[in-house]
């Protein structure tokens, strides 16, 4: 079991990481909530993984609180629920906010994501309100440095990071006209924003 990585983060594509440990390179998806704080591609960087082995894959996912690490686990125990809803629950709203909708029964914020129905919502606040009666916050596994969204040629970085906001929630499950409409919302007056700028700002549109 691969419980947490310390080492070099070679490169960053929403929603996943390349790390470097000891020379090995660790392909980690995270969710958007916690891609948002990871430093900047070269510097040390820590997370909390969840392993898991498929017949046709193994896969980690990473997080940068045990808290958070704990609410996946959760959420994949819930009927209907695999990794990559989960991953996508995550990214739609932070833990807190999801908690907080699970304890106060709010389906409706629930179906504004993608790949949850009514049925899954209902069924979600049900399973997981007793799961989460003792939740808590903890400290992150890294102090997450500024990120620095530079670069010599601002025309080839806008191109390419509505590009990568497009990737990233087309991976995270939704629909490739939904996504590109959010993508183009938030993309309209802020040309020069980075990636995980224009992914908040999407995913903020549609939950």
């Amino acid at each position: 079991m691969i419980g947490q990585l310390r080492g070099t983060l070679v490169a960053k594509q929403p929603p996943e990481l390349l790390i470097d440990v000891n020379g090995i390179g660790y392909e980690v998806q995270m969710p958007m909530t916690c891609f948002y704080e990871v430093p900047d591609v070269g510097e040390t960087v820590t997370v909390i993984t969840h392993f898991v082995v498929r017949e046709d894959a193994q896969l980690l996912y990473g997080f940068n609180t045990f808290a958070e690490r704990t609410l996946f686990r959760q959420l994949i125990k819930a009927q209907g629920v695999g990794p990559k809803l989960a991953l996508t629950i995550m990214s739609g709203m932070t833990a807190t906010q999801f908690v907080r909708a699970v304890t106060h029964d709010d389906v409706t914020s629930l179906v504004k994501l993608p790949g949850v129905g009514r049925k899954t919502a209902e069924r979600l606040v049900v399973e997981m309100r007793d799961r989460l009666s003792k939740w808590g916050t903890d400290t992150p596994a890294t102090d997450a440095a500024p990120i620095d969204f530079g670069g010599d040629n601002p025309t080839i970085q806008a191109s390419s990071t509505r590009e990568d906001a497009l990737s990233a929630l087309l991976g995270l499950g939704y629909k490739p006209a939904q996504a590109e409409k959010a993508v183009n919302a938030a993309y309209k007056g802020n040309e020069s924003a980075p990636s995980e700028e224009l992914i908040r700002a999407a995913l903020r549109s549609m939950t």
